[in-house]
């Protein structure tokens, strides 16, 4: 639930994690200690964000830095407070976030980030919204990017790939979109590759497992369900391409892992998925379902262009290192110590 750094300069780093029924499992480095309380997650967020109460000391314990991995922050007697946010896109549409969320985010977003020692976000896209939308000074907003993953390049193209989406089959993701794209695949091309849904499940997706089960989707789409990163990696290898048609994103993930093998992407023109993907893929109207079934055909007839996307994929993602964002970030927590407890440092990013 947040992250803490005592000393930031020596990276000590704690995980505070809280639940009544579910325990903290990811395994750890050795080197970051673990908190993990049994207070039910849902108590202990409405009393942070609408008492501000209790301060993190009281259940975990003195740090430097409180670093909550969400917009709101996690109260403090004497730490630094750092947040992060990934998008706005609880602001235009609450609808497509989770109860928790609509509840919290848009009343109270604007009001901790205002008050936060840092902002930590993961593309110049968020960054740019955060400082025009919420009102933060740019000086304190840190772009720390997700790093690219320590995957080598696939040897070659699969011949009889499929098409993959990987993401939570969300509003946001824009799932029905993709289908309609496809289905009018479906009624041109007797030879169309299937189409792999790798992600688990949102609200409201139901409707979409109904439609792949009825013609013409029937046999074509397949719903992998969340995948773990072995699978994960072998489902990108034997893929033609990538489709991310996200309403919105605050990054785009799924497509640096398909750059960082060497798959084509085809990616909505909104959000930071330009800033991500650039000339490695062919973005489109993730609102136009015959532009993006266009895009799709491209690549799977052009051969030329899959490989000059391939090509350019793998020089994208060679840019994106996790050492460089962590190092971002430990920036970003000294910063924020060296401005003290309720005073905001302001430089250029």
């Amino acid at each position: 639930m947040a992250e803490q750094v005592r000393r930031p300069g020596a990276a000590a780093l704690t995980v505070f994690s809280s639940s009544w029924r579910d325990r903290l499992r990811p395994p750890l480095p050795p080197a970051v200690a673990r908190i993990d309380r049994r207070i039910p997650v849902r108590v202990l967020n409405y009393c942070w964000h609408r008492l501000e109460w209790p301060p993190i000391e009281a259940v975990a314990g003195r740090f430097d830095v409180v670093h909550s991995p969400h917009p709101l922050l996690i109260p403090s007697r004497s730490a630094a407070q750092v947040v992060t946010i990934h998008d706005l896109d609880f602001l235009d549409h609450p609808a497509r976030a989770g109860a928790e969320v609509r509840r919290d985010y848009p009343e109270l977003a604007q009001r901790h980030a205002r008050r936060a020692a840092r902002v930590v976000v993961p593309s110049r896209h968020t960054a740019s919204e955060v400082e025009q939308r919420l009102g933060v000074p740019a000086g304190r907003i840190d772009v720390c990017p997700n790093g690219a993953p320590a995957w080598p390049p696939r040897p070659h193209e699969p011949a009889n790939g499929h098409i993959l989406f990987v993401g939570a089959l969300t509003p946001r993701k824009n799932v029905g979109g993709l289908l309609d794209a496809y289905a009018v695949l479906l009624g041109r091309r007797s030879n169309l590759a299937p189409l792999v849904l790798a992600g688990p499940l949102g609200p409201g997706a139901d409707v979409w497992l109904d439609r792949i089960g009825r013609p013409p989707l029937a046999g074509r789409v397949r719903h992998a369900g969340y995948l773990d990163r072995a699978d994960l990696k072998r489902c990108y290898e034997t893929a033609r391409m990538l489709v991310l048609p996200s309403f919105n994103e605050g990054f785009g993930l799924p497509a640096l892992e398909a750059m960082t093998l060497g798959v084509p992407v085809v990616a909505s023109n909104r959000g930071a998925l330009p800033e991500v993907v650039a000339d490695a893929g062919l973005l489109v109207d993730p609102a136009d379902a015959g532009a993006l079934a266009s895009a799709i055909e491209q690549v799977l007839d052009d051969e030329a262009l899959a490989s000059a996307c391939a090509a350019a994929g793998l020089a994208r993602a060679a840019r994106y290192s996790w050492r460089t964002s962590a190092a971002r970030l430990l920036g970003a927590y000294a910063d924020a110590v060296a401005a003290g407890p309720g005073r905001k440092p302001d430089r250029p990013t």
